[in-house]
């Protein structure tokens, strides 16, 4: 095997541009092939990062009216959905693969909230002391909730760096000032950001929607301090956060049937428990863009082909010149499979160099188009194993008849061949 190999380079070097043209289809193929794979893996995980956003696996449990979330800011609450205690956090935060849980009421859009003569139209969050780090939020400046805060329904609260830039103009120290909430006076505490290096990608008005809601800051109170600048307790909403993305799907589930088993509604009132399957959204554009994709690969597979028919055709062509070294061989003993091997193995090594090559030319073009099209690549190590494999097999399957061809030469005739 290896002094057939030897042999191959040999030949290969002997003959630098017949080989170099021969591996040329195979090159443009694979190149093509590795490109278009990896501008589609690198498109999957922009469309998953995209919806899943922050990285944290967090699984997002809310009322909802049939296929729209229950808001509280212009609904009553419902007949039959119960305030949620701490045993039922923990059966939550008890689910497989969920390492914590929280429940939390908000309300979407908040128009009685102002620092001195500013209004603030953003979220109000009311929250319990597992939200922060389910969410991955660190406080920035001044400290966190504490226990007495829930327990003593401290009237304080917590706001985001938004909130801050929005009400706090010029450099002034949002901690110790006083934010109105329904008339009630409540102390910033703290300051809070989240951990995450996500950056949402926005090309266009339904990218611009998707994540327009966030511009306007949240403000984060004890959630035991929500009925006194709302009045009333209310069933809350919860989220959980998963081990691992892959999870998200089964833990959404899981928790929105136990969620579900506390409801005492009305037959036909449509108000049930969902958590929004971000996996199977991501998966169904991943699909959409997937099947243009591979069209793309198999017109990019048609290179391949040509290169195996030229890999053909030169080895043809090598059988020719090689006539009489054949029947030279056969004559002093070679059998039929020595011949036979020796041109496989240097169809194969041509196509292999050829597979090597264009994976790296196709990652190299990946790079390329990622500058010029702004769009994301991730190179896909799998992928170019099989590319180089799969011209390995080209070149034993297109080099087979030429080598079967050198096998069966009658050494007597290949003798006299000139």
């Amino acid at each position: 095997m290896f002094e057939n190999i030897s042999l191959a380079f040999q030949g290969i070097w002997g003959h630098k541009m017949r080989s170099a043209l021969t591996m040329l289809g195979i090159i443009i193929g694979i190149a093509a092939i590795i490109s278009i794979v990896s501008t589609i893996k690198g498109t999957n995980e922009q469309i998953k990062q995209n919806l899943i956003g922050a990285g944290n696996n967090a699984v997002e449990v809310q009322l909802y009216q049939g296929d729209e979330s229950y808001e509280f800011s212009w609904n009553a609450i419902p007949k039959g959905v119960p305030v949620l205690d701490e045993t039922r956090r923990e059966e939550l935060a008890a689910i497989e693969n969920v390492e914590d849980a929280s429940l939390y009421t908000y309300r979407s859009y908040a128009d009685n909230v102002f620092y001195q003569n500013t209004a603030f139209n953003g979220y109000v969050y009311g929250i319990d002391m597992h939200y922060f780090s389910v969410y991955g939020y660190y406080v920035q400046w001044g400290r966190n909730f504490v226990e007495r805060d829930f327990t003593e329904h401290k009237k304080v609260v917590i706001i985001d760096q938004t909130v801050m830039s929005t009400l706090y103009p010029n450099g002034v120290n949002p901690v110790g000032t006083c934010l109105e909430i329904a008339g009630s006076p409540f102390t910033v505490i703290g300051i809070v950001d989240q951990k995450s290096s996500f950056e949402p990608v926005i090309k266009n008005m339904d990218d611009y929607n998707m994540y327009r809601t966030d511009s306007n800051g949240k403000i984060f109170i004890p959630g035991e301090s929500w009925c006194i600048p709302y009045q009333f307790d209310e069933p809350q909403n919860a989220v959980l956060k998963a081990k691992d993305t892959d999870s998200m799907t089964n833990v959404g589930k899981a928790a929105s049937d136990l969620m579900n088993g506390s409801l005492n509604v009305a037959r036909g009132s449509n108000i049930t428990y969902k958590s929004e399957d971000l996996l199977k959204q991501a998966k169904d554009l991943q699909d959409l863009s997937n099947s243009t994709n591979q069209q793309l690969i198999w017109i990019a597979s048609i290179s391949l082909l040509v290169g195996g028919i030229g890999v053909m055709n030169i080895m043809l062509v090598s059988v020719t010149e090689r006539t009489r070294e054949i029947g030279l061989k056969k004559a002093i003993g070679a059998k039929k499979s020595r011949i036979l091997w020796q041109f496989l193995t240097e169809a194969a090594v041509l196509t292999s160099l050829g597979g090597l090559l264009g994976v790296g030319g196709g990652i190299l073009m990946a790079s390329v188009i990622s500058r010029i099209a702004k769009t994301p690549t991730a190179i896909s190590v799998p992928a170019s194993v099989i590319a180089v494999v799969f011209s390995m097999v080209i070149g034993v399957v297109f080099g087979l008849f030429p080598a079967v061809k050198a096998a069966n030469l009658n050494p007597i005739e290949a003798l006299r061949h000139e």
